[in-house]
């Protein structure tokens, strides 16, 4: 019952990732900044949060050891990168706008981007919840096949006496 509920707030967490990234890149699309290659890393840093939260509502946590352990990476640092760029939203707006090179007014580039650090802001945090959750049930995964190898140890070994 209660892997059954982390399930679902797994699944819940990682649908808010999806939302916020996709609108993350809209918002950034609407700064017009295509043609800066900083702001074509922050589009990718978008795309990437929102495949990687997509990958986790498909259940690639649960395949083989190696897809976890990539998925876990590429996750936490989009994390760290989201986090860092929020920051840099929140701190330093209009050095941030100037880098960027978007060709939209100083005040309304600042505002977006406010709404793409509060949205990088919630993505950090949510993406933390998910990697938890995930971790909670591979572990809970784990320690189900070791109780069934356990369960088929013994059965073998009681049979043959």
């Amino acid at each position: 019952m209660a892997k059954s509920h982390t399930h679902k707030a797994f699944l819940l967490c990682n649908y808010a990732l999806l939302a916020a990234a996709s609108s993350c890149i809209f918002l950034t699309l609407s700064l017009r900044l295509l043609p800066s290659p900083c702001g074509l890393l922050l589009v990718f840093l978008h795309a990437l949060t929102a495949v990687f939260s997509a990958a986790g509502c498909s259940g690639s946590f649960t395949g083989p050891a190696s897809w976890h352990t990539a998925h876990t990476a590429g996750a936490a640092l989009t994390a760290i990168f989201q986090g860092a760029v929020a920051l840099l939203a929140f701190t330093r707006t209009a050095d941030f706008l100037a880098e960027i090179q978007s060709y939209v007014r100083d005040e309304d580039g600042a505002v977006i981007l406010k709404m793409v650090g509060g949205l990088g802001t919630a993505i950090f945090v949510l993406e933390w919840a998910a990697l938890a959750l995930a971790f909670s049930l591979r572990l809970d995964d784990d320690e189900e096949d070791d109780d069934l190898n356990r369960t088929k140890n013994w059965a073998a070994s009681s049979y043959h006496v």
